[in-house]
């Protein structure tokens, strides 16, 4: 049975212990990873990381790098083409799994799979339906060394950018806030852990505050755009 898959990477703590596990449990083998990053920033979208640092990332773990180049505001029918036409790439290179760090979202899920289906590939989910407190913990028992670099302002205070998840970092999320940020509540940079080979070099920068359109509800006239702290990493 053909076991080589690749591993969507988003630079953060999810996507590094779903790599670890299945290198644990050596039932497939990830040869690649694949980052999606704003074409015109060079950014991966919502961690907002640079590419430079997800290269060395890619160099850390050992394995090759692959990026998909979005275009700003792109179209949910340009992405589906876009990544399309990677995933054949993939299969025509004998890569039929994809891997990915999801945990709960099951419309999510649901999409990713549909798209797999309709090219004949398989997703593969490690972490799917956890209990997210107890991955967190059993992320830093393992030895995952992660900073939060991004943070909805909904959710959570611009104090929590640039702690390292710990312990304390867990105690201290408000009871609103899914432990693995699972809503989209924070983002994380993976520096070091167990899947490293050593771990990857990063200087602390500024903080940008964004924002981005809440989605429309009909009918209400008071929805507010969402807003973002990004700690940039240099």
């Amino acid at each position: 049975m053909n076991n080589r898959a690749f591993l969507n990477w988003s630079s953060g703590k999810d996507a590094a212990y779903a790599l670890y596990l299945l290198q644990q449990q050596n039932n497939s083998k990830v040869e690649r990873l694949l980052t999606s990053v704003n074409q015109e920033y060079k950014r991966v979208s919502m961690h907002g990381v640079s590419l430079e640092l997800v290269q060395r990332q890619a160099i850390a773990l050992g394995l090759p790098l692959d990026v998909l180049y979005l275009p700003e505001k792109v179209s949910m029918e340009e992405y589906e083409i876009i990544v399309t036409a990677k995933l054949n790439s993939y299969q025509n290179q004998g890569i039929d799994k994809s891997v990915y760090g999801d945990i709960l979202l099951e419309d999510l899920k649901y999409f990713r799979e549909k798209q797999l289906a309709s090219i004949g590939m398989q997703g593969i989910f490690p972490l799917w339906k956890r209990n997210t407190k107890e991955l967190l913990l059993e992320m830093i028992d393992a030895g995952l060394k992660t900073i939060v670099i991004c943070v909805n302002e909904q959710y959570l205070d611009k104090s929590f950018l640039g702690r390292i998840i710990d312990y304390r970092f867990l105690e201290d999320l408000p009871n609103n806030v899914d432990p693995c940020g699972e809503n989209g509540e924070y983002h994380t940079f993976c520096f070091d852990g167990p899947m490293f080979f050593h771990s990857v070099d990063f200087s602390v920068g500024e903080v940008v505050y964004k924002t981005y359109p809440a989605p429309k509800i009909e009918n209400d006239d008071n929805f507010k755009n969402y807003g973002f702290y990004f700690l940039d990493l240099t």
